[in-house]
């Protein structure tokens, strides 16, 4: 098969670097389609437990250096993996984080890896929304993403259809902040904004409102940031 540049209407896409490979291989081995080194691989521990692992799963190994570098834009990447894009669902008894209309691509993969961090393992998004099997969200979340459930949806109405968690939604607007709540409902969902936009009034209706209160030195938090202040938090 040739392999693309990657585009958002493949029905696969690209895992770049050795740690996030073998995160890849550990979690959703199923959907690996083939592994692709650079001639210039350094042949240690990480590249054998890919080979063992790859060989135990029956999945094809090539060398293609060219292909690497064609398809990562980057000198620095040496191991690959293709692996075919899938839907999931999420744990609804399980504690969730909720990203409305999220629109950076390294902020969504730190999120997704600083929520693994603290055991968070579902993630609700409502689109529009950026590309989630974008390689650069791969690569930013250390191929936490893979061990992660994702689920888009249309609207908040629709997920609040299908998810009774209590809502914590973080907003400039709220009245109560975060370093004063004591009492932290189970399951519960913190919802979290556009990076530009945050989230609209109509989320001070739902649940407890939360603000993270910071000095007045700055207008508002990076949104990765504020995630993992909240997963921090509610964690203790």
């Amino acid at each position: 098969m040739e392999y693309k540049k990657y585009n958002k209407e493949l029905e696969y896409s690209y895992c770049f670097g050795g740690f996030p490979t073998y995160e890849l291989l550990i979690n959703k081995p199923d959907t690996v389609e083939t592994i692709i080194l650079h001639d210039k691989a350094e042949k240690n521990n990480e590249l054998n437990n890919i080979l063992s692992l790859a060989k135990k799963r029956n999945i094809k190994v090539t060398t293609n250096s060219k292909l690497v570098e064609k398809l990562s834009g980057k000198g620095n990447v040496y191991i690959m993996a293709v692996f075919k894009k899938y839907n999931q669902e999420l744990d609804h008894s399980s504690n969730q984080v909720l990203l409305c209309n999220p629109s950076d691509m390294g902020n969504l993969g730190t999120i997704i890896r600083v929520m693994l961090g603290f055991n968070y393992n579902n993630l609700a998004i409502i689109k529009p929304c950026i590309d989630i099997f974008d390689p650069k969200v791969v690569r930013a979340s250390m191929g936490a993403i893979f061990s992660t459930n994702i689920k888009l949806y249309n609207s908040i109405d629709e997920y609040l259809a299908e998810n009774k968690n209590h809502i914590y939604p973080f907003m400039l607007k709220a009245k109560d902040t975060i370093q004063d709540i004591t009492k932290k409902t189970s399951p519960h969902t913190l919802a979290f904004g556009n990076e530009a936009h945050g989230l609209d009034d109509s989320f001070l209706q739902l649940g407890t409102p939360l603000l993270i209160k910071h000095s007045n030195k700055i207008d508002s938090l990076n949104l990765s940031m504020s995630v993992g202040i909240a997963l921090y938090e509610f964690s203790k």
